[in-house]
């Protein structure tokens, strides 16, 4: 029998590209970690951008960060984008309706 190893997620700044990356799991057990990693990074960033194609896994505690996110950006007079959700994500976005206010890299 295998055993299954949760993934915490981290938050790396990419210097070349000019954007956060979200890497490992987004949900309830790892949402906290997250959030703490990001709060000194985004605090010195004039735009926020954030890349979230090596998200494995997530859960509405993973969109539930998104929207913390959007709310840390405003109250900071910053712009903030999301690229790359994932499809699970992006499913439950769409089921509670928040898809029509995350602002979406096109």
């Amino acid at each position: 029998m295998s055993e299954l190893v949760s993934q915490q997620g981290e938050i790396l700044w990419d210097a070349t590209a000019k954007y956060f990356r979200i890497s490992g799991d987004l949900t309830l057990e790892t949402v906290t970690n997250v959030m703490a990693q990001a709060a000194p990074l985004f605090s010195d960033a004039a735009e926020i951008t954030v890349d979230l194609g090596d998200v494995n896994h997530s859960d509405s505690a993973g969109l539930a960060i998104l929207i913390e996110w959007m709310r840390v950006a405003a109250a900071a007079n910053k712009a903030i984008v999301f690229q790359h959700i994932p499809k699970q994500m992006m499913a439950i976005a769409e089921t509670t309706g928040l898809d029509a206010i995350l602002p979406l890299k096109k």
